[in-house]
């Protein structure tokens, strides 16, 4: 009998609810590249979830490496965690660790990033969503020129979920001839030095003939800001997501146009409590509020989808009064901007 069963048998047989059975449960997660501001917050969460259930976090950093990935996931199920929660470096060589899980009956939790395999649990933000929200902010600021599309990581499924949902605000006007991509490029490893330098390669094609940017996360947009700011076209429309603080100081400023907002503390908490729930025995089909999410790849995956929210310079209160940032630190260098900066 594989361990993950025994465990669900046990369960039953004591009555035990999961909260309580998961006080004597380890939770293993495997981060891509701890470096990122982000994923200090979600991991925050995470583990304020797992401590009121009673279960204990250890975790691994990949630093961006697919390979060491593989061995971290080994290391983890080497120590006997009882679920994973696995952040993919690389959504296709992550396959294995997944396999080696399953051969132990340990639960698996893809994190924020697709792994096609049905025996995980999808946990993201519709990201879908996200890529019409970044363009459909850019596209009300410029609804018309010459649109360079930076993508994410070819790496990350995400990067192509986004790119569809820009897609799809974008379209009419592209058949139109209102909109015209100039340039579009993927930013390997979501690095903003990549997108930065192939923001600038676009620009030296164009003559900088741009007048808007999709940009895929704040990372990428930082990047893009940077890139525009040294050829003096700063302050064009261009989005990101994630709410990283530079990013929402950069629409305070008026050097980003949007933000989407993907609250990783809510993220972070939901990671803690499925993987709870699955290290206690219960099964990934119910798992509350789960939906049945069909991968491009024809899986069909139990998954559970956020709501992400759009932050641009109307909005901005929102991520102030919710304690996501400080009104010191969105409102760094802005004079007379937009609420709370006026």
């Amino acid at each position: 009998m594989k361990r993950r069963t025994l465990i669900a048998a046990l369960a039953a047989a004591t009555c035990l609810t999961a909260p309580a059975f998961a006080k004597d449960l380890t939770v293993g997660v495997s981060w891509s590249n701890f470096q990122e501001e982000r994923w200090k917050t979600d991991e925050a969460a995470i583990k304020g979830a797992l401590d009121a259930a009673g279960a204990s976090y250890v975790s691994t950093d990949a630093q961006s490496s697919s390979g060491k990935q593989l061995a971290d996931v080994e290391a983890l199920i080497a120590q006997g965690v009882d679920a994973l929660i696995i952040l993919a470096q690389d959504a296709a060589a992550i396959g294995p660790a997944v396999q080696a899980a399953a051969d132990e009956g340990i639960p698996v939790i893809a994190y924020d990033r697709l792994i096609e395999d049905e025996r995980a649990y999808y946990l993201t933000f519709d990201n879908v969503e996200v890529g019409r929200m970044q363009a459909r902010a850019v596209f009300e600021a410029m609804p018309k020129g010459r649109y360079v599309m930076i993508k994410g990581s070819p790496t990350d499924p995400n990067a192509d979920f986004l790119r569809g949902g820009q897609q799809e605000i974008l379209q009419a006007a592209i058949d139109a001839g209102d909109i015209t991509i100039v340039g579009e490029a993927y930013t390997d490893g979501w690095v903003p030095a990549n997108a930065q330098k192939n923001m600038e390669q676009i620009l030296t094609a164009t003559d900088n003939g741009v007048d808007a940017v999709v940009a895929s996360n704040d990372g990428t947009a930082g990047g893009v800001v940077a890139a525009l700011t040294a050829q003096g076209l700063e302050g064009m429309p261009v989005s990101g997501q994630d709410g990283d603080h530079a990013a929402l100081n950069r629409v305070a400023l008026g050097t980003q146009t949007v933000s989407v907002w993907k609250d990783a503390r809510a993220l972070g908490a939901a990671a803690g409590e499925i993987a709870a729930a699955l290290a206690g025995g219960t099964a990934l089909a119910d798992i509350e509020g789960t939906i049945t999410f069909e991968t491009p790849g024809g899986n069909s995956m139990n998954a559970t989808l956020l709501a992400p929210q759009p932050i641009t310079k109307d909005n901005l209160p929102v991520v102030t009064d919710a304690g996501w940032i400080t009104v010191d630190k969105l409102c760094q260098g802005v004079s007379n901007g937009p609420a709370p900066c006026n």
